[in-house]
């Protein structure tokens, strides 16, 4: 829900009721990952998407049912010989989508009965949640998506310190044990489905064990998703190249810095789609930065006394992605400088050099392209191959954790 926080932002500020079906779950070949949403207003306007055509219509119609009834529902779509090309996912895959209404304005009050104090309360979060992703504000919101009744759709926002807004219900271990693992996903910048077991503290002290979900009868699973801010792409060399790669960093939805040393071509008329330009040598401006593990640093400069000192620290620190542009024979020269500042063999193996996927480029565009390709590749855990003759599978899962079992205590 939160890749469409900005429009779904607006329509709760606007006072609008409206329907938001997400993707909790997804078997096989599923075209959108979870956290992919649809939302449907009173008036009939649409945004999102959860399936890339395949089932739209089908979601479309359960969220006005939705907006009617005023009752959540979880639906599963899939392949199927009579209607694959009708409400089914023709690509063979498996989606499970939450349909969850929600009254923005003071429409549908609580009127003092537990279950709507419960709904009141999970508005508020869902939108607090709402508002953070539309300001760039790191937080996790997590929802229940399968569980006992009136469980469904219950949420907590959860805040990179620990702070939390809402509550799942039930023991407050529960909101305990949600907590821990939504701020684990919000460290990592991930989004997934988690499930929690819910033991029995009486049991453990009399001597059993209580089957994991007794204290609410079944297994809650939550779907945790984080909003962070954009990853970091630092290119160094303010070159043609440079400025090709700039715009496909941004097409990819990354913080882009420029970063040369020489202010004649380190401008914003060469750079105008850059977020950042900074004049400074690459290995300072490096040093003064903090990064994360979804950092992308493209070394472009191929000089050696920019790209030495730069990537001898660059392949020691936590990033997703070191590459640097040279040819064959400038890297085999830039291998054996770093090993001369001491660089070992398992950091040398970090570098992707030359940088980009065998495409053929010759053109800075083409090169942009080819080394867009592999930062996708290695951020997804592609091979690079072409499909086509291939059994590899069109999606893969490195980058997205398996949902793990928290035991509630």
């Amino acid at each position: 829900m939160l890749d469409i926080a900005d429009e779904l932002h607006r329509w709760v500020e606007q006072g609008r009721d409206f329907a938001v079906a997400t993707v909790v779950a997804t078997h096989g070949s599923a075209p959108r990952q979870p956290g992919a949403a649809l939302a449907v207003d009173g008036a009939g306007t649409a945004i999102g998407s959860v399936s890339g055509g395949c089932v739209e219509g089908a979601v479309y119609e359960l969220c006005q049912e939705a907006l009617r009834t005023g009752r959540p529902v979880l639906e599963r779509f899939g392949y199927s010989d009579e209607d694959a090309f009708a409400v089914g996912l023709t690509c063979g895959g498996v989606i499970d989508i939450l349909v969850e209404p929600r009254a923005a304005s003071a429409a549908h009050p609580g009127g003092g009965t537990a279950a709507g104090e419960a709904a009141d309360v999970t508005a508020g979060t869902l939108a607090a949640g709402l508002a953070a992703a539309a300001a760039g504000e790191p937080a996790a919101l997590a929802r229940v998506v399968r569980g006992p009744d009136g469980f469904l759709g219950r949420a907590l926002l959860v805040r990179p310190d620990g702070g939390h807004t809402g509550t799942l219900g039930g023991h407050p271990a529960l909101d305990r044990t949600a907590l821990a693992e939504a701020r684990a996903l919000l460290d990592a910048g991930r989004t997934a489905t988690v499930a929690l077991g819910t033991g029995s503290d009486d049991a453990a002290e009399g001597g059993g064990a209580q089957p994991a979900g007794s204290r609410c009868g079944t297994t809650i699973e939550l779907l945790v998703e984080s909003s962070v801010p954009a990853p970091r792409m630092i290119v160094f060399g303010a070159i043609d190249f440079a400025a090709a790669l700039v715009k496909v960093g941004k097409f990819l939805n990354y913080h882009v810095t420029v970063c040369d040393a020489r202010p004649v071509f380190a401008t914003r008329g060469r750079f105008p789609d850059a977020d950042e330009i900074v004049v400074d040598w690459p290995h300072r401006y490096l040093d003064s930065q903090e990064l994360d593990a979804r950092t992308v640093l493209c070394v472009l400069t191929h000089d050696a006394k920019f790209d030495v000192p730069l990537l001898e620290r660059a392949l020691r620190l936590p990033v997703a992605y070191v590459g640097a542009m040279g040819s064959r024979r400038t890297h085999l020269d830039r291998q054996r400088r770093l090993r001369e500042v001491g660089l070992g063999e398992l950091e040398l193996n970090r570098l992707r050099s030359p940088i980009g996927l065998d495409l053929g480029a010759r053109t800075p565009e083409e090169t942009a392209l080819s080394i867009a390709a592999e930062i996708v590749a290695n951020r997804r855990g592609g091979t690079g191959t072409p499909l086509t003759g291939a059994h590899t599978p069109i999606h893969h899962d490195t980058a997205r954790p398996v949902g793990r079992i928290g035991s509630v205590a």
